[in-house]
């Protein structure tokens, strides 16, 4: 059993949260307003999941999820993260996050933003590319036909294997992307961005389709044109 740890509690965060405990999981679920309003999530998601501060959830747990605008990036708990794994959903949105000039120049990626701010732990970029609704619809279970993947990219072999594993518990195979800069594949206005799991580009609401290892690490690679 894995402990899960979330910093950031919203669509994408709290959608894992109830895969991982479908799977078996513990979680452990902050925001920046404080455990107390997490009191509903917390009750819907039942017994194995708990409310934390942001530092009291990555003491807390194994693997970390930050899944908070990038803008707050700054704000994840340092200390508390040092040796963990860390999965990064984060996108860079100017209109939200304000203008990063070194994402603007592609100089950089906002992963490699967050592991600069963690330099102990060992980031892995996930969950980023998938619209919340349709990770909650395409979880199978390992060998359905019907399987999706999601892509990870990370400079630590180690790390990679614990986030592929999990993935695999909560229902999605894996498509390594390579080193933690290769994240870049995935971001807003690839070909990777999440279009691959929808049934209808023009209305993201209208359901999701499968997207097996090919279908993304095709996309990906289309990304890089």
């Amino acid at each position: 059993m894995t402990t899960w740890g979330f910093i950031g509690s919203g669509n994408i965060g709290s959608t894992v949260a109830r895969l991982a405990v479908t799977a078996g999981h513990d979680v452990v679920m902050s925001n920046s307003r404080g455990p107390e309003t997490l009191a509903d999530l917390v009750g819907e998601l039942g017994p194995r999941a708990r409310a934390a501060t942001p530092a009291e959830a990555a003491t807390a747990a194994d693997v970390v999820v930050v899944t908070i605008p990038l803008k707050a990036r700054e704000d994840v708990p340092v200390v508390e993260l040092a040796g963990k794994v860390v999965v990064d959903t984060m996108n860079y949105y100017p209109e939200r996050d304000g203008q990063v000039a070194e994402l603007d120049d592609g100089s950089t990626t906002s992963s490699e933003l967050l592991q600069a701010h963690l330099p102990g732990s060992h980031v892995v970029k996930g969950f980023n590319n998938i619209y919340f609704e349709h990770l909650a619809q395409l979880a199978r279970p390992s060998g359905s036909p019907e399987r999706s993947a999601l892509a990870v990219a990370g400079d630590d072999a180690e790390a990679k294997r614990l986030v592929t594993r999990l993935l695999d518990e909560i229902g999605y195979d894996a498509v390594d992307l390579g080193r933690l800069a290769e994240g870049r594949r995935t971001q807003p206005g690839t070909a990777a961005y999440g279009v691959m799991y929808v049934v209808d580009p023009e209305d993201w609401g209208r359901g999701a389709r499968p997207a097996g290892s090919d279908v993304v690490a095709a996309a990906a690679e289309s990304s890089l044109r």
